[in-house]
């Protein structure tokens, strides 16, 4: 009787424990599943990039951009304002082309003429970072440049920069723009630009030394503020706009086909006064940049480099470079930085393949 008692009692104990343990399980949650977060490319937030190639800041043509990504160089960032395409470049560097200076920039995979165009570029961006160091009596020092029409043939000239520059402790900065003549004749080494200001100064305001700033501009543009460009090319005149929340909207217009420097008289002065002491005091090709292939660039182009001064007073910073070592630069903020917001691009239907212009110079 004892035994049958204890058995029942031991099978009873188990079958409860057995419940117990069931029912354990069933109050136990499956344990949630680690979410993959998908890498956001520059093409997710900004989707035009079967129209270029884009070039690095080591030099290297990285070809059509679509779900790529360079941590040194291109990838994208968010903040309170959106999500943002990020163009990054040291003071040195491997560069693309004959150019001294290291880009990280998109270049249009069509070219057009401009007697015959009729295309259009726009873009809203901020620039974020510009060299921390640079001869201040260079007018290029502590500038980048984010947006341009160059020229794919010949001299390979650039009828269009748009600037953004800024000196250290100021609070504003100037955007303005180029145009730099297509030099008549074999010798273009006598090229020069002419600048004019969009918000605040021109290129050729410059410190009275090599340490000490000029004036901060009265109205200017903030280093992570807002702006945006249109380029628009039509029947061989280039109309731009450029627009800022707070700033006066401001528009220019420039014929590309028919010169207006075509004689020596027509210097400008601030040319007389920048370039032509230093031997760059050509003369422009009558018809300009008719019959020449030209595409736009949109990027962070930066405008301070190493060079000694003593080479070229205007474009020569001396600036400091590590010996070209990147990490080091971006430590200490020897680097243009330009955020995207938005871009757009239409092409005509005239434009061709400017493959020529990369197999030129991406291996130079």
């Amino acid at each position: 009787m004892k035994k049958q008692i204890i058995k029942s009692v031991s099978v009873c104990l188990l079958f409860g424990a057995l419940l117990t343990l069931n029912s354990c399980k069933k109050e136990t949650k499956p344990k949630a599943k680690k979410e993959v977060q998908k890498t956001m490319y520059a093409s997710d937030i900004i989707p035009f990039f079967d129209h270029w190639k884009l070039v690095l800041g080591n030099g290297v043509n990285a070809g059509i951009a679509n779900d790529f990504e360079n941590k040194d160089f291109f990838y994208t960032e968010k903040d309170a304002n959106g999500e943002w395409v990020v163009f990054k470049a040291p003071n040195a560097g491997s560069t693309h082309g004959t150019s001294n200076n290291t880009r990280t920039e998109l270049g249009q995979i069509k070219k057009w003429y401009p007697e015959t165009a009729n295309d259009k570029l726009s873009a809203t961006l901020k620039v974020m970072n510009v060299s921390s160091t640079g001869d201040k009596t260079v007018a290029a020092s502590h500038a980048v440049v984010v947006g341009q029409i160059h020229s794919a043939d010949k001299h390979e000239n650039e009828p269009l920069k748009i600037f953004y520059k800024i000196y250290p402790g100021h609070t504003k900065g100037s955007v303005f723009w180029h145009y730099e003549i297509n030099t008549a004749g074999n010798d273009n080494s006598v090229r020069w630009d002419y600048s004019l200001p969009v918000w605040g100064n021109d290129f050729s305001v410059v410190g009275p030394d090599a340490n000490t700033p000029p004036s901060e501009p009265e109205e200017g543009i903030e280093l992570g503020e807002e702006f945006s460009y249109e380029i628009e090319v039509k029947d061989g005149i280039m109309n731009l706009t450029f627009t800022s929340e707070g700033h006066e909207t401001k528009t220019f217009t420039k014929n590309l086909i028919k010169s207006d420097f075509s004689t020596k008289a027509d210097i400008p002065e601030q040319t007389q006064k920048l370039f032509v002491p230093i031997g760059q005091d050509g003369v422009e090709r009558k018809e300009a940049y008719k019959g020449e292939g030209c595409f736009f660039k949109l990027g962070c182009y930066n405008q301070t480099n190493g060079k000694s001064p003593e080479v070229n007073k205007n474009w020569c910073s001396g600036a400091e470079t590590h010996g070209g070592d990147i990490q080091k630069q971006y430590e200490d903020g020897n680097y243009a930085e330009v955020w995207f917001k938005k871009a757009s691009i239409s092409v005509s239907k005239a434009a061709v393949s400017n493959q020529g212009y990369f197999n030129k110079n991406d291996h130079k």
